[in-house]
């Protein structure tokens, strides 16, 4: 992973339905809310993805070869 620039996270953002009224005011976000939330799971998504692709590099179990005696 190159770590001298920094990524671009793309999100693509899925038409979010009109909010129904029935729905309670607490759990009612606005556009803005819902964009930050999905951008800080793709991080995260992004960060594990990461970590994971340098474990099965590290992982990876070296062959031996034998020396002729």
């Amino acid at each position: 992973m190159n770590t001298s620039t920094p990524a671009q996270l793309s999100l693509p953002l899925p038409a979010t339905p009109p909010v129904p009224a029935s729905l309670p005011l607490q759990f009612r976000l606005d556009q803005r809310t819902r964009q930050r939330g999905l951008a800080h799971i793709a991080a995260i998504r992004a960060q594990l993805a990461a970590r994971a692709a340098e474990r099965d590099d590290t992982a990876a179990p070296t062959r031996r070869t034998r020396r002729a005696a």
